[in-house]
C-alpha cells in the first residue's frame, strides 16, 4: 500500500495528535496542523516532530487556524506545493462548550461554530478543488455521539456537531461521483481536554436567573475529570486506529463509524441503522437513487 498525504486538523492534542502519530507510523505522509507552533503549541510540535523521527517515519507540523481563510488557504497552498496533492482531510478541530444554553451569546456561538462548523467547511472548500481534479480523494468529519442526540447543557456543541453531520452526509452524495469520500467518525465519552477547555457562556445575568440548575455544568466537567476505573481505561488510541481505518480502506467505507470506550452503548449505532433507511428513501423519491 502506498502511503498518503493526509492533512489532520486539531493535531496538538486529543484525537488529533494520537492520529497522526498512527498514520505516520504506518507510513503515511502526515501535515498535522494547529494554532500558535511558534507559542504555546511549540512544545507540542517538538514531541511530534520528535516522535517520527525516531519512528522514522514522515511528519510535518503547519500552522493552520480553521477559523481564518488566510491561514487554511496558505497552510493548503503550501501542501500542495510541497507534496503535489492531499489524498485525506480529516477534520478534528473542535471545541466544546458546557453550560446553559441561553446563557451563551450570539458571539459566543459564533466563536464556536466558527471552529466546529466554518472552520470544516472552511477546510473542505480548500481541498476539494484539488481532490477533484486528481479524481479521488477522502474527507474525514470528526463529529461525536451528540451529532445524533442531545444531553442538556451540551446544546450549542450538539448544534454544531448536527450540523457537521449534515454538511458531511451532503459531501458523500455530491461528491461521489468525483472519486471523492466523505465518512464521519463519531466518538464516545474519551478523555481529551476539551471539558477541561470548555468555553463558559458570557451571559452572567441570564446564569444566576437559573438559580441552583446553573451549577449542573460544573458539576458534569468536575464528574468529567474524576480518574477512570484503572482495570477499564477508555482507549482513545481506539479513535485514531478506526480513521486510520478508513484512510487505508480499499473497499466501500461506511458513512458513519461509531467508536465507544469497551463496555459503553448510548445506542447512536442503532440510531444510525435505522435513520439509513428512511435517508435512502428519501434519495430515492428525489430520483437520486444512484448517489446512495
Amino acid at each position: 500500500m502506498s502511503g498518503k498525504v493526509v492533512v489532520v486538523t486539531g493535531a496538538s492534542s486529543g484525537f488529533g495528535k494520537l492520529t497522526v502519530l498512527e498514520l505516520a507510523r504506518r507510513g503515511h505522509t502526515v501535515i498535522a496542523t494547529m494554532r500558535d507552533v511558534e507559542g504555546r503549541n511549540s512544545a507540542v510540535r517538538s514531541e511530534l516532530i520528535d516522535a517520527a523521527k525516531a519512528d522514522g517515519t514522515p511528519l510535518q507540523v503547519l500552522e493552520m487556524d480553521v477559523a481564518s481563510d488566510e491561514s487554511v488557504e496558505a497552510a493548503i497552498a503550501h501542501v500542495i506545493a510541497e507534496h503535489g496533492r492531499i489524498d485525506v482531510l480529516v477534520n478534528n478541530a473542535g471545541l466544546m462548550p458546557i453550560g446553559v444554553t441561553e446563557a451563551y451569546t450570539i458571539a459566543d456561538v459564533e466563536r464556536l461554530f466558527a471552529v466546529n462548523v466554518f472552520g470544516a467547511f472552511r477546510t473542505n472548500r480548500a481541498v476539494l478543488p484539488h481532490m477533484r481534479a486528481a479524481g479521488s480523494g477522502l474527507l474525514v468529519q470528526i463529529t461525536s455521539l451528540m451529532g445524533r442526540f442531545v444531553i442538556p447543557f451540551f446544546g450549542v456543541y450538539a448544534a454544531s456537531k448536527f450540523a457537521l453531520e449534515a454538511l458531511a452526509e451532503t459531501y458523500r452524495y455530491e461528491l461521489g461521483g468525483f472519486g471523492i469520500d466523505s465518512v464521519i467518525v463519531e466518538p464516545g465519552q474519551f478523555p481529551s481536554n476539551l471539558i477541561s477547555s470548555s468555553p463558559e457562556p458570557s451571559d452572567a445575568g441570564v446564569l444566576t436567573s437559573y438559580g441552583e440548575v446553573a451549577a449542573i455544568p460544573g458539576q458534569i466537567k468536575a464528574h468529567a475529570e474524576q480518574p477512570y476505573d484503572p482495570a477499564h481505561p477508555p482507549r482513545p488510541q481506539r479513535v485514531a486506529d478506526a480513521i486510520a481505518g478508513l484512510v487505508e480502506a480499499t473497499e466501500r467505507r461506511p458513512l458513519r463509524t461509531v467508536v465507544m470506550p469497551e463496555g459503553m452503548d448510548f445506542g447512536v449505532a442503532r440510531i444510525n441503522e435505522a435513520v439509513a433507511p428512511i435517508q435512502n428513501d428519501v434519495l430515492r423519491a428525489m430520483g437520486m437513487a444512484h448517489m446512495i
